[in-house]
């Protein structure tokens, strides 16, 4: 991983989380290259693998085992990931430009992206039928299909031998399931074609005995939402899937490189016809030594591609060339556990080519999961006593886990002259006749993505706003960069303002100013001042009987502790962050019938309930199953794994019920949700609220027993 103490100095940019970058990105993190800053960026968290896409369609194996974490990945290469989809590449300015309008610059880059079956040309397809590639989609529209009951009907277009393991593996897994089947496998030409006479005939046997027909010589001519029209004749269908042939990304053609039939053409050292930009897989269309698209040959270009980029990023011209083997062999899933072997013409099946094909599989998915722990450097033979039991083999978190723990940070202020009690989430003004609150707030890193970072931060600093239910007016922006070369420093700078001024106009409100410096490690904050339309909600005026609302499910704080340790699914870590960056403002100004409201940050979400009952003199009943949890967050809970301020935050209620989901109160959220003491009177605000689209749920009472909080 890169050494915090070497500044960037390059971007290396890895579109497309296909097999050769998730290989490159294993091997990087075993070696990086100090000075090279390095970003990948998917469409998803995950990346199936092909080879074993036939035995998950089958059900042999769950989607978990199908997909590569590249979140996890990322984590252990020391790379940002950005989950989103490339639309174009400006090979002139060395920038990718996202589906979303952000705009990603480079000075290397390499593109992995895969190819698609998709066939725009052919009416009905877009509406009515599923492309087999990109996989990660056509996996999850079989598992929904797959739910369901009663009788099938299912088509396949195109009969080559992706199409025909799609087709056994569905016929497979909707026998096993007790549901009578017509599985469809429709091809325009003669089925099989690219296999040897011998091999071919055995898939056709296969064929025949799971119940699979087979339509040659069918020209397609649309699809219809009752299935297949061949000619003018139409086979039923209610699931299609297209497996006819590769495609390569649309946005290829407007990127300004060299093209073969619409692929990114490559030389031997797989760089594109433009200097530093590379192209891997089946995307890729090798010039010099033409192949058939196969993730064989993506994955042993691995090693050449990561020695190739290494050596752009460091100014060097000597690369290495990719010799691609004459022939490969090939492992054809049968639909039950049994496969098909091929290589130099000889043909061999059975049960034992499957338990081989299965073993090659997971040895190459272990490669991703078996990755070395994360740990902090070792300690100097001589240091200062309570060292090691502050680090405690973890690094500090980011975000509010990183936080002063409440009793800490309540002695000082005291001793300062403040009070004893915890203050309201943001200061109250008075100028003139207009009411207004004023609050600071920021995160160190947490996530190595600037843009994330920084709508994380604004998020986490507008709830203190939105808890007094005001309106965000104005702000400055606090931003401190780790040190990097000036041109990598403007980039990043771009990203977060961009980001920033996005969100606050969201919001309502305006970047008047801020400050900028280079330190240690990426810190953002803002200053934000906003106007109270009515009175400001404080956290001394809930009552006995009011009802506990809180907005957003709780456990971000675990989960990007475990992310930073690369221990979080990264769906897991998608999903909090998704709910970590979505505005509070709507559900503010619900909840402004609320006696009482705080947004549930660093001390967790027993912490900040504690806040309100010690400042309005009132007690809490807390119901532990009615807390809404993240996806993940539960699952984590019950390792040993807890964030930074997890203690010191359980701390503070030390008659709290143990285990997993308590200790879940406990946990420091960052740009958590909206907890309010609601009065009974208001409680359709529940209602209007995920009208609103909030997950919001009721999860208590305030109580008459001053200073109690009773989980239950």
């Amino acid at each position: 991983m890169q050494d915090k103490h070497l500044p960037y100095t390059r971007d290396l940019l890895l579109i497309g989380g296909g097999h050769t970058h998730a290989l490159v990105l294993r091997m990087w993190g075993m070696s990086t290259l100090p000075g090279a800053r390095v970003t990948v960026i998917n469409p998803e968290p995950t990346a199936p693998y092909s080879g074993m896409l036939p035995g998950h369609l089958a059900g042999h194996y769950d989607r978990r085992a199908l997909d590569i974490d590249l979140v996890q990945l990322g984590r252990f290469a020391g790379a940002r990931v950005i989950v989103g989809r490339v639309t174009g590449l400006d090979t002139d300015a060395r920038v990718a430009k996202l589906e979303d309008g952000r705009q990603i610059a480079f000075d290397v880059a390499s593109v992995d992206v895969g190819i698609t079956s998709d066939m725009p040309a052919l009416p009905g397809f877009a509406a009515n039928a599923v492309p087999a590639k990109p996989l990660g989609p056509f996996a999850s529209a079989w598992e929904r299909y797959l739910e369901g009951s009663g009788p099938a009907k299912v088509a396949v277009v195109g009969g080559g031998v992706a199409g025909a393991e799609i087709a056994l593996a569905m016929a497979h897994a909707l026998g096993a399931r007790g549901r009578s089947a017509e599985v469809h496998l429709v091809e325009r030409d003669t089925a099989l074609s690219a296999l040897p006479p011998r091999s071919a005939a055995r898939l056709r046997a296969a064929f025949a005995g799971m119940g699979v027909t087979v339509h040659e010589g069918a020209d397609v001519t649309a699809m219809t939402e009752d299935g297949v029209m061949i000619g003018d004749r139409l086979l039923e269908a209610d699931f299609v899937c297209g497996a006819a042939g590769a495609r390569p990304q649309a946005w290829f053609s407007e990127t300004g490189l060299a093209l073969h039939d619409g692929f990114v053409a490559v030389g031997p050292t797989l760089e594109t016809s433009v200097t530093g930009i590379f192209a891997t897989g089946d995307c890729a269309h090798m010039t010099a030594s033409p192949r058939p698209k196969a993730g064989v040959y993506a994955v042993r270009q691995a090693p050449v591609l990561l020695h190739n980029l290494r050596a752009r990023l460091s100014g060097q011209d000597r690369l290495e060339r990719y010799r691609p083997q004459r022939d490969y062999l090939k492992l054809i899933s049968l639909g039950e556990k049994a496969a098909l072997g091929d290589r130099f013409g000889m043909t061999f099946q059975g049960k034992w080519v499957w338990r081989w094909k299965d073993l090659i599989d997971r040895t190459f998915m272990d490669k991703f999961r078996d990755l070395p722990a994360m740990t902090q450097p070792a300690l100097p033979r001589d240091h200062a006593d309570g060292l090691a039991d502050l680090l405690a083999g973890k690094p500090l978190c980011g975000g509010c886990g990183a936080k002063v723990g409440q009793e800490a940070l309540m002695a000082a202020l005291a001793e300062t002259g403040g009070t004893a009690l915890p203050g309201d989430d943001a200061a109250v003004l008075t100028m003139g006749a207009e009411r207004m609150v004023l609050s600071t707030d920021h995160l160190r890193e947490m996530v190595r993505d600037p843009e994330v970072m920084t709508r994380l931060a604004a998020h986490h600093a507008l709830g203190d706003i939105w808890a007094m239910g005001a309106e965000p007016h104005s702000a400055t922006a606090n931003i401190v960069l780790p040190q990097m070369a000036p041109r990598l420093a403007g980039r990043t700078l771009r990203e977060v303002m961009s980001a920033a001024h996005e969100v606050m106009a969201e919001a309502g409100a305006t970047i008047v100013g801020g400050h900028t410096s280079q330190g240690a490690e990426m810190t953002i904050g803002f200053t934000i001042l906003g106007r109270a339309p009515g009175t400001p909600l404080t956290l001394d005026g809930a009552r006995p009987g009011d009802i506990l609302v809180l907005t957003k499910p709780i456990g971000s704080g675990l989960i990007m502790a475990a992310e930073m340790q690369g221990l979080a699914e990264g769906d897991w870590v998608v999903g909090a962050l998704r709910q970590m960056t979505r505005s509070q403002g709507a559900a503010s100004r619900l909840l402004r019938v609320a006696h009482a409201m705080t947004d549930v940050t660093g001390f967790g979400l027993a912490g900040h309930l504690r806040n309100i009952c010690l400042n309005s003199a009132v007690g809490a009943e807390l119901r532990l199953d009615d807390v809404p949890l993240l996806e993940g967050a539960l699952e984590l809970a019950e390792t040993d794994l807890r964030a930074s301020l997890f203690a010191e935050n359980r701390a503070l209620l030390p008659d709290a019920p143990a285990g997993p989901r308590a200790d879940l109160l406990f946990d420091p959220q960052t740009a958590g949700g909206l907890l309010a003491a609601v009065p009974e009177a208001e409680r359709g605000v529940l209602a209007r609220l995920r009208e609103a689209g909030y997950p919001a749920a009721e999860i208590g009472r305030i109580t008459d027993r001053v200073g109690q909080i009773s989980i239950v």
